[in-house]
């Protein structure tokens, strides 16, 4: 009993980590090539933008 516990624990405890991983590494591969139609790729921020208007 003692040891299953101690397991559902350690799960639980690296859940959030795992996810947030999944999450960053996601984001990184993203490229203007990816870009929606109408978005540009903003350097700054690596992500797809609305293109600004003046």
């Amino acid at each position: 009993m003692k040891m299953k516990v101690t397991l559902a624990a350690l799960a639980l405890a690296l859940a959030p980590g795992m996810a947030a991983a999944m999450c960053s590494w996601e984001k990184t591969q993203q490229s203007a090539s990816q870009c929606q139609q109408g978005q540009t790729w903003d350097e700054a921020s690596q992500t797809c933008i609305a293109p600004v208007s003046s």
